[in-house]
């Protein structure tokens, strides 16, 4: 099976310092698929993601990544967000105000953006548990449930 979306290769390549990246995207290739081929379109699955994955490490992306990932959950676990818990993490970050997805699908410029929310939050206070709407009745279990909302940014730019 071919590959479809080149996006990952391109990415990659545009972050490689350097003039033509015609010429270079050619050289890459045949160097992946030991010269058989200089077209995308026609490299294996398996050496399309050999080839990106060596251009990600090349380029630093995946270590620059991790690290971002990294300070945002240690940022995201002195809010009080419970980062063991990856759908708490995801519904986090899934609100429009904090970054609109999920986790694992932040960018590098999405988590900068993110580390920027979270300090503000932290500068304002941290995250305050939400208030309760009624007041419980004796029938009812007088157990409280702390749940966390986001508090908006005013003036902080879109993500």
């Amino acid at each position: 099976m071919s590959v479809q979306n080149y996006h990952r290769f391109y990415a990659s390549l545009n972050r490689l310092p350097g003039g033509n990246t015609e010429d270079m995207k050619e050289t890459l290739v045949s160097s992946f698929t030991d010269g058989r081929t200089t077209s995308l379109k026609e490299m294996t699955q398996k050496e399309y993601d050999a080839m990106c994955s060596a251009l990600e490490e090349r380029t630093g992306w995946k270590e620059q990544l991790r690290k971002k990932r990294s300070v945002c959950l240690k940022l995201m676990q002195k809010a009080g967000i419970d980062t063991t818990d990856w759908q708490r993490v995801n519904a986090f970050c899934e609100d429009p105000r904090i970054a609109g997805k999920e986790f694992a699908q932040l960018g590098v410029k999405d988590l900068d953006a993110l580390q920027v929310k979270l300090r503000a939050i932290m500068n304002k206070g941290g995250l305050r548990p939400a208030k309760a709407q009624e007041a419980p009745t004796e029938s009812q279990d007088t157990r409280k449930e702390v749940t966390y909302i986001a508090v908006p940014l005013v003036g902080m730019g879109q993500a």
